[in-house]
């Protein structure tokens, strides 16, 4: 059943000469994500991330330009810069992909081509919502279904890393996305990554059941895969 408006409401209770006073009913403003500074390709055959922006800091992982499963371009997510000379990008920030989630690290700017991600993916996991943001304004909401207890889909910064169509595996729906982030157990092939994806279980959109997948309708997931490219920053949120 749709959510009736308290104008129509208010409106429905006058028809019935009802003198009922109604409170007013305030709709927060949903909070616009905050902006990285962009998403982009690794231009070495590996890619040393660093604990700090200095040559000399410590090597806390090695990126190769391809991914080894399929040799698909590799992209990191970019969430700081440290300027150099004349104003230019010396190093960025990027999330680390990869066990354990929420790692970062810095990468010189020379081996990476950084560009701008306009659009952001917001998955709101108690409101069990998917949303898709352009900037400031929110251009699509959609409900979830996300990690059940003990296999919750984890909070935190994340990106696109894979886009296709299943056909080996139906149960993903019309179409899916594969995300950097990682759950004690998925319904990803291999186990462990979480994706987004469609569902063939429509009815179970808006509850807590999945390995740690966010489940979205067919119909979302066909919207989504012509305005998400690979790279899109992804926001799991508590709200």
């Amino acid at each position: 059943m749709g959510i009736v408006s308290a104008a129509r409401l208010t409106a429905a209770v006058l028809a019935c000469g009802a003198a009922v006073a109604l409170p007013a009913v305030a709709h927060a403003k949903p909070q616009a994500p905050a902006q990285v500074v962009g998403a982009g390709a690794i231009y070495v055959p590996e890619l040393a991330v660093h604990a700090g922006p200095v040559p000399t800091a410590r090597v806390i992982a090695r990126l190769t330009e391809f991914r080894p499963q399929d040799f698909r371009p590799r992209l990191v997510l970019a969430i700081d810069v440290l300027e150099g000379a004349a104003g230019r990008p010396a190093w960025y920030r990027i999330v680390v992909p990869g066990r354990p989630n929420g790692r970062t690290g810095w990468v010189r700017a020379s081996q990476v081509r950084i560009k701008p991600a306009p659009t952001q993916i917001v998955v709101r996991r108690e409101s069990r919502r998917v949303e898709l943001w352009r900037g400031r304004d929110r251009v699509f909401s959609t409900r979830a279904a996300v990690g059940a207890p003990g296999m919750e889909t984890p909070l935190g910064l994340y990106q696109v890393t894979l886009r296709f169509r299943p056909v080996r595996q139906p149960f993903l729906g019309t179409f899916a996305f594969e995300t950097s982030a990682y759950s004690r157990l998925s319904e990803w092939p291999g186990g462990g990554v979480v994706g987004i994806h469609g569902t063939t279980q429509p009815w179970l959109l808006g509850r807590a059941v999945s390995h740690g997948c966010i489940r979205i309708s067919n119909a979302a997931a066909d919207f989504l895969k012509r305005r998400v490219p690979v790279g899109t920053p992804i926001r799991i949120v508590r709200s």
